[in-house]
């Protein structure tokens, strides 16, 4: 097949990305209750809505926990469901996130990145969508404007395919609120890639043979439902391999479950996620030009966690940072490290791993901060000895 080349070129936030993207998806449903920084997907959304470029119902909800609620009720009736929020949005939805995937929803959230309180800040880290991993959510980061756009198509399609709801992150205000010259996609050509949506069941599909959802299940069959859904989440890594291939196939633009730079030779790297990605290729560059081995691993793909790509990826290297923006406080590093490390356990020669948590409250993270790590790395590799497994940097 041909690759359809994208019709236009513009200057957009994250946020107008993403909104511009649910304006071509244009689904059934939207209930919002908007929060920095992801304000502005609801805001532009609205004005697609009340100018009648979409035939999306919005529903103005009360309270985050209340819009995921709607969401729940909408996918459970058969619509094709889509919202957004961040932090403490997100935190409020928390129930009914469990409920979401529990129920096998296809919903698609847009989270865009920001720190927990308290104390409050607006500003980002993962706090949010890492305490949020094991709640049952396909979770895709995007380290760009482009990929946020990219990446929310690829959701709805994901979503569908599996019968999970997805979650796609973006860094606030860092992506979120800055400007990139990116490619957008024809409305036609989203329709074709996204499709229409037609649930296998639902509360009004077939009003002659009523369904139940969301009914009492006690110990003889809810086990069963758990492990149908861990099997559904195993099954997501193929289908977002999948998905992705026929998104590179038909618009050129190629995302995998990981995104390894300058790692074939490397001696040290740097695992990590979102927007940092650029600021480490960076420090890559730099380093490489003074004869210094070293590269970078980014995780697109978090729930379900590659972790045999991951080891494939690191296999060979002599020493790894995991670069948090959240911690886990837990006095044994972040979430990333924690799920890199295990990834890595099996390998006869694996490297040794270091956590290193930055950017909280977004805190700046500059390339100096990034060599600092490969720095780091380096001297663990010269005399073999790990002197802090866990710190803070960028403090």
């Amino acid at each position: 097949m041909a690759t359809e080349k994208s019709n236009e070129m513009q200057g957009l936030t994250g946020n107008s990305a993403v909104a511009l993207a649910m304006k071509q998806i244009n689904p059934d449903v939207c209930p919002a209750y908007p929060i920095t920084p992801s304000t502005a997907i609801i805001e532009t959304f609205s004005s697609y809505v009340a100018d009648g470029e979409v035939d999306t119902e919005l529903i103005t909800v009360e309270s985050e926990h209340s819009a995921m609620s709607a969401s729940i009720g909408a996918a459970a009736a058969g619509a094709r469901v889509m919202t957004a929020t961040s932090s403490q949005g997100l935190a409020l939805m928390w129930e009914m996130l469990y409920i979401a995937s529990g129920l096998r929803l296809p919903i698609v959230l847009t989270n865009v990145n920001r720190a927990l309180a308290a104390p409050i800040n607006i500003h980002c880290d993962h706090s949010d969508s890492m305490g949020a991993r094991d709640s049952g959510w396909v979770q895709l980061y995007s380290e760009t404007v482009q990929e946020s756009y990219d990446n929310v198509f690829m959701a709805v399609r994901i979503a569908e395919k599996v019968r999970l709801p997805v979650m796609v992150c973006l860094d606030g205000f860092i992506t979120s609120h800055a400007i990139e010259n990116m490619a957008t996609i024809s409305d036609a050509n989203v329709q074709d890639f996204v499709g229409e949506y037609t649930p296998e069941t639902s509360l009004l599909k077939d009003m002659e043979n009523p369904i139940s959802i969301g009914a009492m299940t006690l110990p003889d069959y809810y086990m069963t439902f758990k492990k149908q859904q861990s099997e559904a989440m195993a099954e997501a890594k193929d289908v977002v391999e999948e998905v992705s291939a026929e998104f590179a196939q038909k618009f050129g633009r190629e995302y995998g479950l990981l995104d390894s730079y300058e790692l074939e030779d490397a001696d040290v790297a740097i695992v990590i996620f979102n927007s940092a990605t650029g600021t480490t290729k960076v420090a890559v560059d730099e380093l490489r030009k003074e004869g210094f081995k070293v590269g970078v691993l980014r995780i697109r793909l978090f729930r379900p966690l590659p972790h045999a790509e991951i080891a494939a990826a690191l296999k060979g290297l002599k020493a790894v940072a995991c670069l948090d923006r959240a911690d886990s406080f837990n006095d044994f590093g972040g979430p990333l490290f924690n799920e890199v490390r295990s990834s890595i356990y099996d390998l006869e020669d694996r490297p040794k791993v270091i956590s290193r948590i930055y950017g909280l409250g977004g805190r700046d993270y500059k390339v100096e901060d990034a060599k600092s790590v490969f720095e780091e790395l380096l001297k663990v590799v010269e005399t073999g000895t790990v002197e802090e497994m866990t710190k803070y940097i960028t403090i």
